[in-house]
C-alpha cells in the first residue's frame, strides 16, 4: 500500500523520532511510505481555540497535499490530528470553504487514520515484529479514545510485542489535563488532573508510559520528571518500531 505520512506540528518541531518510527515500521511491513512536501499544521489548534475561519488555507493545503489518488491511505502518529482531519476539517469547509474544498476534505478524511487504526483496521496486523523488553503502561489519549474511538487497538498491538511487560493503568480513561491551550488557560485544573495521572502511572511501577499522542506524552513526561518518578514517556510508534536488531534507546526526553 502507498501511504502518505503526515508529520504533525509537534512531530516536525519537537518529536521527530515518533514520525521516523512510523515510517520505519510501515516500511518494514512492506509498504511504500511517502512524505508529501509542503506540509503545514492541520489547523487543529486554531479550531480548538475558536478561530475557525483562519485555518481554511491549512485545511485546503492538507486536502491538496494528501488528495493525490496514488496515496491510498494517510497516517499520522497523533490521535488528535487524525481527529481534526476527520471531523474538524469538514466543519471548517462547510462554514468557510467552497464545494471544491468540501469534496477534497471528504476524500482525504475517508482515508486518514491514526497509526493503530491503520495497522489493525486497514492493514490487518497486530503482531508487527516488535521487541521491547520493558515494563510498560498505556495511556489512551482523549481524542483517540473519544473522537476516533480506537478502543483497544493500541493495547492489542502492545500485547503482541515480544518481551514486553504490559501493565494496566488505573484510571486509564481519565484525561491527563493537557488539552492544548486548556493547560495554559486553566493551569490549576490541568495541574490537578496531571497529578492524578502521574500518581496512577507511578503506582504501576512501569519503566515507560506510552500513548499515541506526543502532546499528551509531553505533558505527562513533564509531570513525571518533576516528581522524579523514574518513569519515561515513549510514543507507541517507537515501541512498535523497535526490534531485537534495532532497539529503541530510551532517553530522559523520549517522546
Amino acid at each position: 500500500m502507498r501511504i502518505g505520512l503526515f508529520a504533525t506540528c509537534l512531530g516536525d518541531t519537537l518529536f521527530p523520532d515518533a514520525v521516523k518510527a512510523t515510517a520505519i515500521l510501515l516500511t518494514r511491513l512492506g509498504h511504500d511510505v511517502v512524505f508529501p512536501p509542503g506540509q503545514t499544521c492541520c489547523g487543529q489548534m486554531h479550531v480548538n481555540t475558536g478561530y475557525q475561519r483562519e485555518p481554511v488555507p491549512l485545511v485546503r493545503n492538507f486536502a491538496d497535499g494528501f488528495g493525490d489518488a496514488s496515496i491510498e491511505a494517510v497516517v499520522m502518529p497523533s490521535g488528535s490530528c487524525a481527529g481534526s482531519v476527520r471531523h474538524q476539517h469538514r466543519i471548517v469547509a462547510d462554514r468557510y470553504g467552497d464545494a471544491a474544498l468540501r469534496a477534497g476534505v471528504d476524500a482525504v478524511a475517508a482515508k486518514t487514520y491514526e497509526l493503530s487504526e491503520l495497522l489493525v483496521d486497514v492493514l490487518g496486523v497486530t503482531r508487527v515484529g516488535a521487541y521491547f523488553p520493558h515494563r510498560v503502561t498505556y495511556h489512551p489519549t482523549c481524542h483517540s479514545l473519544r473522537m476516533l474511538r480506537v478502543g483497544d487497538k493500541p493495547l492489542r498491538l502492545l500485547r503482541a510485542v515480544e518481551g514486553i511487560d504490559l501493565v494496566e493503568l488505573p484510571g486509564a480513561d481519565s484525561c491527563c489535563g493537557f488539552g492544548g491551550t486548556f493547560a495554559l488557560k486553566n493551569a490549576e485544573t490541568s495541574t490537578a488532573m496531571l497529578h492524578d495521572k502521574t500518581d496512577n502511572i507511578t503506582a504501576t511501577g512501569a519503566e515507560v508510559c506510552t500513548a499515541g499522542d506526543s502532546s499528551c506524552l509531553m505533558h505527562i513526561g513533564g509531570g513525571l520528571s518533576r516528581i522524579r518518578s523514574g518513569t519515561r514517556t515513549l510514543h507507541l510508534a517507537r515501541i512498535l518500531a523497535a526490534t531485537r536488531t534495532t532497539p529503541d534507546v530510551l532517553t530522559e526526553a523520549s517522546v
